[in-house]
Parts: C-alpha cells; structure tokens; sequence
C-alpha cells in the first residue's frame, strides 16, 4: 500500500466518524430478561354496584296491572326515599302479565315505557334499581311449560336496557318454589344468565334459592361461575308473627295475632339463621349478599315490628349484606301513603 493511498483512507475514517449520526439507526439495546416476554394486560374488573340500603316498591308494578292492589308509582317517593337515607329501590315488576303467550313473547310496549319512565325517576335521584320478575306464578306451577317464555321475555328485557348504567341491576326470579325445585331452577337459571349476558356480559345479576328464597335452601343453589353475580335470601321468620292476621294466608293466620316478638331466644334463633348464611357466602368466596325482603305485617303491635326490624337489620349489617325491607307503602309499609308520611319508629329501626 502506497503512502499516498494510506493518507486517503486516513482522511475517509475521519471524515466518516466525525458525520452527524441524525439520519442513523441508534443501535438496539440488548434485551433484557424483562424484555424477552411480553407484559400481561390485567383489565380490572367492571366496578361492582354498591348497595346497602334498600326499600321493595310493593304492590305496584307486580300487581296484574298497576293500580289493582291500591298503589301507583308517583314520582315523589323516590325523593322521599332518596332523602331518608335509602340508596337503591327493588323493583317487583310482574313482566309475565304484560308479554304475549306465544314465541316471540313480545312485552306491551307501553308497559316497557312506565317501567322506563319509573326508572328513570330512580336513577336522576342516584339511586341503584333492581329489576325484579316477580309473581311468574305459573313458573312455579308449571315451569317446563313456561321456560321458554321466561327465557324470551328475559331476552327482550336485558336487550332493552342494556345500555343503562350500571346502577340497574336484574334479578331473574323472585322466590322460586313449588315444582321449580332445586333441580329444574339450576338448570334454568344458568339458561336465564346466559341469555341476560348476550347483552349484558357485566351487569349485575341477582339469584337466590328456592323455597321463597329460603335462607336455609342456599345449600340447594349451585353458583355459576360469574364475577358480576350476587345471592339473594329472604328473611320472615317466626313466620306466625311476621304475617299474623295477613289475609292471603288464610284464617289460621288470625290465630296468630297478638303474637309479640323479643325474647332473647327469638334474637338467638335470628342470629344463628344469619350466622349460617354468613358461613355458606364464605364457602362461596365472600360472594354478595342481598337481604332482599323481610318485614312484619301491620297487624302485629308496633313496638314489637320495630323491635324485630331493627334486629333482623343490623344482623344484615354486622355481616355486611346489603337489605331492602319489604315494603314502601302498603301492609308492611313503612310509608303511610294516605297521611303522606313516614311511620316514624319503623323508618327509624332501619335508618337510625
């Protein structure tokens, strides 16, 4: 190599290292462990409503048709419920009676839009609304004839409000009993979920057991797999006084009356009953709880209502279930709707 050649590869090196290095590839750093496998992506999960503390719309939308039973939805009560403490309404909504009988069971669409409507005054005052199918008197006696139906009727109800928030929660069934026994109602209620989630893969779902939703039948409910699920149990026991005197169990009830409430056994045999119902949600995974109704109807003395009330409560509240008392404003009511006002001792046994 001559000289001449070796000053100009010379003079080519430097001119090569001394170029700007913006149009350049900056080198690849080397991988680290870390590096070498691509992160996981945990979603957390959709929030879960929060409930707590609840009032049944009784003996209005579950009637055969509003207004049958005494009582019409106003408007006024979700703001008297709103301001008294409660923060979300149970439902009972007598779907069935407003659906045609053949497939595809088509709902009354000015039924739809009540519900909508009463719905709506629920949620601009921030309370939580469960739906509730209530009184599907023939999927008890004949429920292999009405699953369909009950399917079908579902299907339309998720689908019409599934783009509601989700401060509006469903709940399949209310008390499942006689020939919808343990066997058929876990079979159906996994369809019934299944339906619901086409539409609403995060809304939560209320299930409860058989027998009225018996706290002592949650043994018999077999629990799908499904974050967004919580189980309902209801709670009228002793059921010689909670329904003393009420008509529609028949004369033997008027053999109750006079029956008072509060000795110590009969809060011992309370707190066994939700001791239980505590144990079974914590073999489940601390799964949801929701009191979904208790009450005592107006025909015992009200000393011992509000006694039993304010006990069955705070059992709910020690082992932190959400409850909603049955009901507003008719014979277990809390509300008077002819004076306009609130039965003060009951209403203070739940909200203190």
């Amino acid at each position: 190599m001559t000289m001449k050649t070796l000053i100009l590869l010379l003079i080519l090196f430097i001119l090569t290292a001394c170029a700007p290095a913006s149009d350049q590839t900056p080198p690849s750093l080397p991988p680290s462990p870390a590096n070498t496998i691509a992160p996981v992506i945990v979603k957390p999960p959709a929030a879960q409503t929060p409930l707590a503390r609840g009032v049944n719309l009784g003996n209005m939308l579950e009637a055969p048709n509003e207004g049958e039973w005494g009582l019409f939805v106003r408007e006024e009560y979700f703001d008297l419920i709103q301001e008294a403490g409660f923060d979300f309404v149970r439902l009972p909504v007598r779907w069935n009676s407003h659906a045609e009988m053949d497939a595809p069971y088509t709902i009354d669409h000015a039924f739809f839009a009540r519900v909508d409507q009463v719905m709506e005054w629920a949620l601009e005052r921030d309370l939580a609304v469960i739906v509730d199918f209530h009184h599907y008197e023939e999927m008890a006696s004949e429920p292999w004839r009405h699953k369909d139906r009950f399917l079908g009727i579902w299907k339309q109800i998720a689908e019409h409000y599934k783009d509601y928030p989700s401060t509006v929660l469903f709940e399949l069934l209310n008390e499942p009993n006689s020939q919808l026994d343990a066997a058929l109602w876990n079979q159906y209620l996994v369809e019934a979920l299944a339906v619901v989630r086409e539409s609403n893969p995060a809304r939560d779902v209320v299930i409860g057991p058989v027998n009225w939703n018996a706290h002592d039948r949650l043994s018999t409910l077999d629990v799908p797999q499904d974050n967004h699920l919580i189980v309902t149990f209801h709670y009228y026991l002793p059921f010689e006084f909670t329904h003393q005197g009420a008509e529609w169990i028949g004369d033997k009830s008027n053999q109750w009356l006079g029956t008072e409430w509060g000795s110590h056994a009969e809060k011992s045999e309370v707190v066994r009953h939700f001791d239980s119902v505590a144990k079974w949600a914590k073999r489940h995974g601390n799964i949801r709880m929701l009191l979904g109704e208790f009450g005592a109807y107006s025909r015992a003395d009200m000393d011992s209502r509000v006694r039993w009330t304010a006990f069955v409560r705070e059992q709910a509240e020690r082992h932190g279930f959400a409850w909603a008392y049955w009901e507003f404003g008719s014979g277990f009511g809390v509300y008077d709707p002819q004076a306009r006002q609130w039965r003060d001792a009951l209403l203070r046994a739940l909200i203190p």
